[in-house]
């Protein structure tokens, strides 16, 4: 039983990660909109950096996302 309460701890803590991907892509395209609205010339110059900027935080919340995954239905 130890085990199995240990697992889900452990799947609980690692989906904490998918929330805090999603507060990062927030904070991302946040911070480009503020940006953007003070200075409209330099807004296209940077858009390529915020779909760079989202995708890796996606990637961690995906990532994060497997390791719950493996917890829960792969680890014994």
């Amino acid at each position: 039983m130890g085990s199995e309460a240990a697992r889900l701890i452990g799947a609980g803590l690692a989906a904490i990660g998918v929330g805090a991907a999603a507060i990062g892509v927030g904070v991302i395209w946040g911070n480009f909109l503020s940006g953007a609205l003070r200075n409209p010339s330099a807004s296209d110059g940077q858009f390529g950096r915020v779909f760079i900027g989202t995708a890796l935080a996606e990637g961690l919340g995906i990532f994060a996302f497997l390791i719950a995954l493996i917890l829960l239905f792969v680890a014994k």
